[in-house]
């Protein structure tokens, strides 16, 4: 693993965040590990989130699920994406919950239980206008039938009953309405089948602060856990979150050039003045989109230093000015949101690659060291 850039990750951060998620819904919390932990470290972010009063984890794959039963994360854990024709049998010996939206894959997970001798703990997913994931229309109604006799010939327990939501990040969309009222009509639905789900889970980080009615027993949190506003830069801001990642590398080349040299391949920038020019040993092999080049900046010597150039696989190149930058200078690539204009945040990057904060945070490589810390990591 390279040590020409380093994540760091706050901890305290992510404990922060989930108290202060749990404070505005009065519900328990799942917290949302998949994907490492959105690039933090799923194994640490669980145990920070659990510390804090996290009840629940949530995972897409039966790996992502194992990999923390490996590392000693007991907590109850749900896994929802999956293969019919994977081995539930080992989620069923793990403790693990598995989110089902089809018969087939109740089938199946009904004959490892029967194979093994041992229920399996299962949370029904219904779709209620994602359209992904999720049993929607009559394929509800038979894989609640389905799943009730199962439950009494002792193959499994419906432990939940859940959804997800398409565009809770937008306040004020009228489809969070229809669908928390087709998630109620699914319910309706199980419990007169005769289910008895001990948790009904509905919203995810946007709706869990800004919409009760999707609260039920349990939220899901995912980005508002690693501190990002779940409505953007334009979002409210009241929340009190605090950003958990700072990437950072340090300057490896430093060149004076004069006026029209070119920069990086093409080359599409060529400089207007003298100018100094810093070389970064980061590049979209690490996670710095290659759209970014010519829009993004980085703190450098105090402050803000535009990327010039294309970013390449490992390496990318800032326009320093006259700033008396020399090799092995310290740059924040993105940090908490300290000072005006201070370093940039994951947003700011987002915004200059048009994407999502996620995909920023989930795309860092694994050439980039994870350094996870207790404290606030400082931009210096």
């Amino acid at each position: 693993m390279s040590t020409l850039a380093e994540a760091l990750v706050d901890l305290d951060a992510i404990a922060s965040n989930a108290r202060t998620i749990a404070s505005v819904t009065g519900t328990g919390l799942m917290a949302v590990v998949k994907a490492d932990g959105f690039g933090h470290g799923a194994v640490q972010v669980a145990r920070a989130a659990l510390r804090a009063g996290a009840r629940w984890l949530g995972v897409t794959s039966a790996a992502e699920a194992l990999a923390l039963r490996d590392a000693g994360v007991t907590a109850p854990t749900l896994s929802w994406l999956h293969d019919p024709r994977e081995d539930f049998g080992m989620l069923i010996n793990a403790g693990v919950d598995v989110g089902v939206s089809t018969t087939t894959h109740l089938h199946a997970l009904a004959d490892a239980a029967r194979s093994l001798g041992a229920p399996a703990m299962v949370q029904l997913k219904a779709d209620t206008g994602l359209s992904r994931n999720g049993a929607a229309g009559d394929d509800w109604p038979e894989l609640v039938s389905w799943a009730r006799k199962y439950e009494r010939e002792g193959g499994i327990r419906v432990r939940g009953v859940w959804s997800h939501l398409a565009d809770a990040d937008v306040p004020g969309a009228p489809g969070l309405t229809r669908q928390v009222a087709v998630f109620e009509e699914a319910l309706r639905i199980a419990r007169s089948a005769g289910l008895d789900p001990d948790l009904v889970h509905l919203a995810n980080s946007a709706a869990a602060l800004s919409a009760p009615r999707t609260r039920f027993d349990l939220c899901r949190i995912g980005i508002a856990l690693y501190g990002v506003d779940p409505f953007g830069a334009n979002g409210p801001g009241e929340f009190g979150l605090h950003a958990a990642m700072t990437l950072r590398t340090s300057v490896v080349n430093v060149k004076r050039v004069p006026a029209g040299t070119g920069v990086s391949y093409g080359p599409e920038h060529v400089t207007s003045a003298p100018t100094t020019l810093a070389l970064l040993p980061l590049g979209y092999a690490d996670g710095l989109p290659r759209a970014t080049g010519g829009r993004a900046s980085v703190w450098l010597a105090g402050r803000r230093c535009p990327v010039v150039g294309r970013i390449a696989m490992d390496q990318c190149v800032v326009d320093a000015g006259d700033l008396p930058v020399t090799i092995g200078d310290p740059v924040v690539v993105f940090g908490p949101a300290e000072g005006d204009p201070g370093p940039p945040t994951v947003v700011e990057w987002a915004r200059w690659a048009d994407t999502n904060p996620h995909e920023i945070l989930t795309g860092i490589g694994a050439r980039v060291a994870r350094d996870h810390l207790h404290g606030r990591a400082r931009n210096s």
